[in-house]
């Protein structure tokens, strides 16, 4: 084996092993992970605030609690809010069940054409209650399991505890933990890491930065919106609307389904419908022309089917924390994988030119002309096989 095959096998074999590491260990990396998040988003300022002569504890002593500010009156805004709209769909909840039993089950059977009694109530309560045991069951091993456990609400609180203790001292030492790791790596492959982290770095940078300023645009948007057309829950169906929007298309479909059915339940009319419609053409409008060009722009690159596989992927190899990373992680690959695309094309493997196929290298082609017309017969010569070749 040459140096280079087993230099690359090496490299390899350490990608795998830090891999399988964080793997293992995903289960208790959530704290770092949202701290480390943090620390991206806050060294730009820190950094910043260093160029004015502030020490690079003073620069992020300030930042954090900057950061602490905004999430703490982030929470005192929004809890209150949420809490006041969660009860006014729990006292709407009656309203909805009698639309969905008095007008849209009704109008599903007529236009599906289906047995009256698909939907009869009680035969879905009677399904309900047979299934109510074993249900019930199931509930109360793991109401259990959990009354019996606290390790899970002690790791809770100690993750909460974790996430702005570690934020802090990644903060402050950031860029000595870059320059460290560039120093540990080999000299060999320096040059292609530092690039692809660049372009990491601006990928990663439109994605964090740019898409939390577009989810939160757009749930004040949708929110503001739902809120002025006068229905009772629109503020909390626009805050979910625009959370779920670093998803192509499911904040809009969520929030523009909920929306109408909350509009039709409320009111019952096509003019509200309309408004809502309104509400949301402009806000895709809004985001596809305004929010997503100016905040985003196009270096992700990320196909929405890739998004949403993504988003899947993560979740089901490591939970939360998979669709946490999700994202961010598959723009990193979309770098990787655009500049090994670019080496391929650069190599030989891309460039070099096969022989000449036999089989297409006599053509015969044959025009004739007429009233006006041109027609074409191609004949494609055969390669000659072993008894044309014998033949005398």
């Amino acid at each position: 084996m040459s140096p280079d095959n087993s230099r690359r096998w090496q490299l390899l074999a350490i990608a795998a092993v830090i891999a399988y590491l964080f793997w293992l260990l995903a289960p208790v990396m959530m704290p770092f992970a949202i701290a480390a998040m943090l620390a991206y988003l806050g060294d730009p300022l820190a950094d910043r605030l260093e160029r004015f002569g502030m020490g690079r504890t003073l620069a992020v002593s300030i930042v954090f609690i900057v950061l602490l500010l905004a999430v703490a009156g982030a929470l005192l805004l929004l809890i209150p809010l949420v809490s006041r709209q969660v009860e006014n769909l729990i006292a709407n909840l009656p309203r909805y069940g009698e639309w969905a039993q008095g007008t849209a089950l009704p109008w599903v059977q007529a236009k599906l054409h289906l047995d009256p009694n698909t939907f009869d109530t009680d035969r879905l309560v009677a399904a309900v209650k047979a299934h109510l045991g074993s249900i019930g069951g199931v509930a109360g091993a793991v109401l259990g399991k959990l009354s019996r456990s606290s390790v899970g609400v002690a790791m809770w609180l100690t993750n909460l505890v974790l996430i702005p203790v570690v934020a802090f001292y990644l903060l402050r030492d950031w860029d000595r933990l870059v320059a460290y790791i560039d120093g540990v790596l080999p000299r060999s492959i320096e040059p292609t890491v530092a690039h692809l982290a660049r372009e990491s770095d601006t990928v990663l940078g439109a994605f964090v930065r740019g898409q939390l300023l577009v989810m939160l645009a757009l749930g004040i948007f949708y929110g503001a919106g739902l809120g002025l057309v006068g229905l009772s829950v629109g503020p909390l169906i626009g805050m979910v609307a625009g959370l779920l929007s670093f998803v192509p298309y499911l904040g809009f479909i969520i929030g523009f389904v909920a929306a109408i059915v909350a509009a039709l339940v409320q009111y019952g009319d096509w003019t509200h419908v309309l408004l809502v419609c309104g509400v949301f053409v402009v806000g895709q409008l809004l985001e596809g022309y305004v929010l997503v060009p100016k905040l985003v722009g196009d270096k992700i690159g990320l196909h929405p089917v890739a998004v949403i596989f993504a988003v899947l992927a993560g979740g089901y190899l490591f939970g939360f924390l998979g669709v946490l990373l999700a994202l961010p992680a598959a723009s990193v690959i979309m770098v990787v994988l655009r500049y090994l695309l670019e080496r391929y094309r650069m190599s030989e493997l891309y460039t070099e030119e096969g022989p000449e196929d036999p089989v297409i290298a006599e053509v015969d082609v044959t025009v004739h002309t007429a009233d006006g017309t041109v027609e074409a017969d191609v004949e494609v010569a055969p390669k000659p096989g072993k008894a044309d070749r014998d033949a005398p």
